[in-house]
């Protein structure tokens, strides 16, 4: 009797040690692009673990997953005030003894405002856009003073709270808070300027706003600094070494990749990027060729393609990007020729076509339809640009309407987008005055 209640003992405790030891693990990530104030996010695990989200910042579901169990995270209700359209990216996997911090949920509303980096009459132009038209009227009090010499490049952090300028002859990068209601700009935490590298040229930074990266041309490196609020740290290890003459920089739409385009040394450079702290290592194989000049670079929003615009060579460089290890593979028809010198290049945010400027004819713009399966290039449609030089492209987050910096012609050009095509027409008033020599825009 004794040694059943034994065996009996023994099987009812590993019953329970097993229940106690079955660890769970927490499944979350960061959201961004929530305006404040905003309602109607909700997000789901696994088609049961329900998470209302109303701010900006990390989040992590209620329940847990075991070891080798399966997430995945989908919005199921949109934010309704305003209205807004929301993405999830690294939304799947399964568990590897481990929690899950990197799913990265990104909203976005028709374009608000529209800024300008003007590196002769050192100042940054800023518009509101009109959401019916595309049309650009200045934001009061515009331009605004910029508080460096030759702003050259700039963007707007994923929340749409600050914009970040890179100031190539003071060599510096400086932080503005943006007014949400009127688009006006103010000086906010590093506002005033943090040392970079020299003549920096290109900024980027990644989907969950974390992290800053700035291509420094004249020393060949990448400054990097961790964002919080517009104040910028730089990370350890900080500036890194890349190939000649660094111009332009993109992250990965997952956040796991920096890429680098090298305009003397003819490559592409590639890092990891240590989602705790920045740090960049670079990849095997890295540098990849590119074609002769390489100045832009963009990649498509599902990770899968990267496009170099060439501009010595006169042809657009084609790859296949490797989501596990970053490296770059020159898919079938690549470097792909064009008529003219090409300088800019950009996406539109649902995938559907890329935009080139200086492509068919110079100052001209075209659209290229995308083939899924191979990542091919093919000319959809092409318009004159409406101004000289076009140097920097960018299109609003509801793919609606592309804008053109023009150097030469200090302004800026408008194109509607038709959705079916990728044609562009040039909307009402356009092109719009900017300041001397406008070289970087960016859409809030």
């Amino acid at each position: 009797m004794k040694t059943k209640m034994a065996v009996l003992m023994v099987i009812v405790g590993m019953g329970l040690s097993s229940c106690i030891f079955t660890a769970k693990y927490s499944v979350g990530g960061t959201l961004v692009g929530l305006p404040t104030g905003s309602g109607g996010l909700v997000l789901e695990n696994n088609a049961g673990d329900s998470l209302t989200l109303t701010s900006n910042g990390t989040f992590t579901f209620t329940d847990g997953v075991t070891n080798n169990g399966a997430y995945s995270v989908t919005v199921t209700t949109q934010p309704s005030a305003p209205v807004q359209t929301c993405t999830v990216r690294n939304g799947t996997g399964t568990i590897d003894k481990a929690t899950v911090t990197n799913v990265i949920v990104i909203c976005t509303q028709p374009g608000l405002f529209a800024y300008v980096a003007n590196g002769l009459s050192n100042d940054i132009s800023a518009y509101v856009i009109d959401s019916a038209t595309g049309e650009l009227s200045a934001v009061a009090g515009s331009p605004f003073q910029s508080n460096g010499t030759t702003p050259t490049a700039l963007l707007v952090d994923p929340n749409g709270a600050y914009l970040y300028v890179a100031n190539n002859t003071s060599d510096t990068v400086s932080s503005y808070l943006i007014d949400q209601t009127t688009g006006e700009l103010t000086a906010a935490g590093s506002g005033l300027g943090i040392a970079t590298g020299n003549e920096p040229a290109a900024v980027a930074m990644d989907p969950a706003g974390h992290y800053l990266f700035v291509a420094n041309f004249a020393d060949n490196t990448v400054s990097a600094y961790s964002a919080s609020a517009g104040t910028l740290t730089a990370v350890t290890g900080s500036p890194f070494l890349v190939g000649e003459g660094p111009t332009s920089l993109q992250v990965d739409p997952f956040g796991n990749f920096l890429y680098v385009t090298n305009f003397s040394s003819a490559d592409v450079s590639v890092f990891g990027i240590d989602a705790a702290t920045g740090t960049l290592t670079v990849i095997s194989g890295s540098p990849f060729g590119a074609g002769t000049d390489p100045i832009s670079i963009t990649i498509d929003p599902t990770g899968a393609y990267a496009y170099v615009a060439n501009e010595g060579s006169a042809d657009i460089s084609m790859y296949a990007v490797n989501s596990t290890t970053g490296g770059l593979t020159a898919v079938s028809g690549s470097p792909l020729a064009t008529t003219s010198d090409p300088t800019a290049l950009a996406f539109d945010p649902e995938g559907k076509f890329a935009y080139a400027a200086n492509v068919t004819s110079a100052n001209a713009l075209s659209s290229y339809s995308i083939t899924p399966t191979s990542g091919a290039l093919a000319v959809a449609s092409t318009v004159a640009g409406g101004g000289t030089l076009p140097v920097s492209l960018a299109v609003d987050p509801s793919s609606s309407y592309l804008y053109a910096a023009n150097q030469t012609t200090n302004t800026v050009s408008v194109f509607s987008i038709n959705s079916a095509t990728g044609a562009l027409t040039a909307v009402p008033g356009s092109p719009f005055a900017a300041g001397d020599q406008p070289r970087s825009i960016a859409i809030d």
